[in-house]
């Protein structure tokens, strides 16, 4: 498979120039001036190419919650979104537990050729809050392990299950809440938990992924942690957590305050964030009306930043690349996220002047849980391109840009 991109303006965690881009055999193999190759062409003149984006943080509901998503719905909602690559949650029907779940999550993903997929096991044997037994029986290529959707109640088992994973390589991702503290203060229940795995981490030294961080304290003892020299812990914050406040709407954990979200933001600006994960966590109307949170994402995550870090000022575009694809990409250790010789051919093309409104009615998930639903965003995604290959193609765009020099 060969294709060439000429004429978009080309920007990553690094660069910003205007030059073609070439790929062949999956991989990035030439970047340079007036690039010419006997193969199929892209005319991006008036778009900018970025390097396609790492979700570290989805839920595709498969197996068990087909009504909600599945491999297919959920991998062209991604590509529609921009997204190649997706790390998966384990909380699904059955709990991705053992061996032969995850490899049902990889055989289909893989025969489905979407998006690629890394299928997370469960800290505990499903969920039970205590079981470690089933981490020695993971194969190796099982990178994070998280029991995302509540925390781990003891303190005890979060120890040894750190314990384990820093002997195998793997990393905890943990969802900070301690569960009994819920009902009474979910703040207070975030930020204790953030400390106690933070020490943890510490402690025992094994890489500690902290997800969808929602308070200013938690992103103030991570910032202490990594000052610290804590150069094992990292996190994440997710679109809705640093574009909201004060809104009624249930998410887990829920919409902040206005002072939380600053907060969040200058922990972007500062270093102190090291990705943006989207949490897509579909729903039917039914569950949403019975008060399941989450909100269906991943299709609006890119417009969502592009609108509320960027065009408002807060970073550059560069810094947002490396959020949402080469920190991400770096954290799972995938060879994706730049735009060098010799990276993964995932790119995409955007406008980012395109100004559009959040329909999700429109969305190609079955899930249209939005908050964001009438939102004014500005940038599209044109184009998604995962090892040199067009998986997704926006309808604005049609076919006029492409072409075949064979």
């Amino acid at each position: 498979m060969k294709l060439l991109i000429k004429g978009a303006h080309l920007i990553d965690g690094h660069h910003a120039f205007n030059k073609d881009i070439y790929m062949e055999n999956g991989k990035i193999e030439e970047i340079g001036e007036d690039l010419d190759c006997d193969c199929q062409w892209i005319d991006a003149k008036g778009l900018v190419l970025l390097p396609a984006f790492v979700d570290i943080h989805a839920h595709f509901r498969d197996p068990g919650q087909l009504d909600k998503e599945d491999l297919v719905t959920g991998g062209m909602a991604a590509l529609k979104g921009g997204y190649t690559f997706v790390n998966l949650m384990g909380n699904t029907d059955p709990v991705c537990s053992n061996m032969e779940t995850i490899n049902y999550v990889r055989d289909k993903a893989r025969d489905l050729d979407l998006v690629e997929v890394h299928q997370c096991a469960s800290i505990t044997e499903n969920f039970d809050g205590g079981s470690l037994e089933h981490l020695d029986r993971l194969d190796k290529d099982v990178r994070m392990i998280t029991d995302d959707g509540k925390g781990v109640a003891s303190t005890l088992s979060m120890y040894r299950a750190m314990e384990k994973a820093r002997d195998r390589g793997i990393i905890v991702m943990a969802h900070a809440e301690e569960m009994d503290l819920t009902q009474i203060d979910y703040r207070l229940s975030e930020n204790l938990e953030t400390v106690r795995d933070i020490y943890l981490a510490k402690h025992t030294g094994a890489r500690l992924h902290l997800t969808h961080v929602s308070t200013r304290e938690a992103i103030e003892e991570i910032r202490r942690g990594k000052a610290d020299g804590a150069d094992n812990i990292t996190c994440d914050v997710t679109p809705h957590h640093i574009s909201m406040w004060d809104k009624e709407y249930r998410v887990n954990p829920p919409i902040r305050g206005k002072e939380d979200v600053e907060a969040l933001i200058e922990g972007i600006k500062d270093g102190t964030v090291d990705a943006i994960g989207t949490d897509h966590a579909p729903h039917t109307p039914e569950d949403k009306e019975k008060g399941s949170p989450g909100i269906s994402g991943i299709e609006t995550s890119f417009q969502i930043c592009h609108t509320h870090l960027v065009k408002a000022g807060h970073i550059q575009m560069g810094q947002l690349v490396r959020l949402m694809s080469e920190n991400p990409a770096r954290i799972l250790g995938l060879n994706k996220g730049r735009l060098e010789k010799g990276y993964d051919g995932d790119v995409v093309l955007v406008d980012l002047d395109k100004e559009s409104q959040v329909h999700p009615d429109r969305f190609v998930s079955k899930g249209k849980n939005t908050p964001f639903s009438g939102l004014k965003v500005q940038g599209e995604i044109i184009l998604t391109i995962r090892g040199g290959s067009i998986k997704y193609m926006s309808k604005e765009c049609g076919e006029e840009r492409l072409y075949d020099n064979r």
